[in-house]
């Protein structure tokens, strides 16, 4: 599984094909049917016709396909919680924490930059839906999919039967890069589009910044189809295990979390260049034509061009991210101010660094939990509960 399904829509020459609509996020993107989506249990009963025509943020395209696939709605707002719940974990003891400022947003203002934080929340939301609807399909919530249909791995021993139910990783990724790249592959309206010149054409910032989502998004889906993985039951008498059924698994999300956040921590800053082409599938599309023999064909590339290019698999960002210190409501940022810090540490999470030099205050804390639990059978456990005086530390 460490290749995942090819497409259109995969590689950095084709981005000169791409047209692009002008973007805004939180209460105005897709991410709002995470607050919106009916659940799993409620989606049958309500559907999702009403939602796809209200819900704010939903491209041309996206409420195009809420429509054909309503049964899928749902899962779309699950995928997009389990990244936010991801997110909030992964960026637990940073200054920036996933943290969004008003009730109606996801990811807040924050996700409006081209900062590594916006592009890590940009992946891990593709990763979430690609996630969940692999995992509804194997689960037969979908009418368009069912159980995997991978082909049996060839270092599968032979006596192992291929034929369990699996995740539908393809169907997922597939359905993922349909949903979540829509906004960014249609074009824009009133001379924004990616062909007509003007303020909003293919040298503009919100093309570059289209760019840089489908490359995130991309490496979100990549993550989850490359951990996706081959898991088996055991069968025989008394667990002798004389035979086993496999089927493929995606992995725990947690380690989709923890592989984003590796390329969070490694990605490459990027600009927007154009490239004089000879006409090829890479230069299709040139804004507003182009002279001498080729034509326009915008690319990303490392600011510094000492550094490799990066993967499909990797994190990129156009603008540095502002270091989270003070509150910004126009930002969306939420400032370290009373943010709990640790004294002792010298990394993210320690005083010094959490609250930017401006100090911190010291009180103690009565912390009642479990303790002394004991397992009695059959089939309980009992625990005690104990109180302790713990020191917290938060920041000025």
């Amino acid at each position: 599984m460490s290749r995942p399904p090819s497409g259109p829509h995969l590689r950095l020459a084709c981005w000169g094909l791409v047209l692009v609509q002008l973007w805004t996020v939180g209460a105005t993107s897709w991410w709002s049917l995470a607050l919106r989506a009916p659940d799993r249990s409620e989606s049958p009963m309500i559907g999702a016709q009403p939602l796809c025509a209200s819900a704010p943020g939903l491209s041309p395209g996206q409420r195009k396909l809420c429509h054909l696939y309503q049964d899928h709605v749902a899962h779309i707002g699950e995928g997009a919680r389990l990244a936010l719940r991801e997110c909030q974990h992964q960026f637990r003891s940073r200054r920036w924490n996933c943290t969004a400022l008003g009730a109606d947003s996801v990811f807040g203002p924050v996700a409006q930059s081209g900062s590594r934080e916006a592009a890590f929340a940009f992946a891990v939301s593709s990763a979430g839906v690609a996630h969940a609807v692999s995992r509804a399909c194997r689960e037969g919530d979908l009418a368009t999919c069912g159980c995997s249909r991978a082909a049996r791995p060839a270092a599968l021993p032979r006596d192992w039967l291929w034929g369990g139910c699996g995740d539908n990783a393809e169907y997922g990724y597939r359905f993922a890069r349909e949903f979540v790249d829509a906004r960014e592959r249609e074009r824009g309206g009133g001379g924004g589009g990616a062909g007509g010149g003007g303020g909003g054409g293919r040298s503009s910032p919100e093309y570059a910044r289209a760019v840089m989502n489908l490359h995130n998004n991309e490496a979100g889906r990549r993550a989850v189809y490359s951990l996706a993985d081959v898991a088996c039951k055991c069968h025989g008498v008394s667990g002798s295990c004389s035979l086993k059924t496999c089927w493929l698994q995606l992995a725990d999300f947690r380690r989709v979390g923890d592989r984003l956040k590796e390329k969070y921590d490694g990605g490459a800053a990027m600009r927007l260049v154009s490239r004089k082409g000879s006409g090829g599938a890479g230069a299709a599309g040139g804004a507003g034509g182009g002279g001498g023999g080729g034509r326009s064909s915008p690319q990303l590339e490392p600011v510094n061009g000492r550094f490799t290019p990066p993967t499909q698999d990797d994190l990129v960002y156009l603008d540095a991210s502002p270091d989270y210190c003070t509150y910004d409501e126009t930002r969306g940022i939420a400032g370290t101010v009373a943010r709990q810090c640790n004294r002792t540490s010298e990394g993210t999470d320690g005083c010094e660094l959490m609250c930017c030099g401006r100090g911190y205050d010291h009180y103690k804390a009565t912390v009642v939990e479990r303790c002394h639990c004991k397992f009695h059978w059959c089939c309980y456990v009992k625990c005690r509960m104990c109180t302790e005086i713990v020191d917290r530390f938060v920041c000025k």
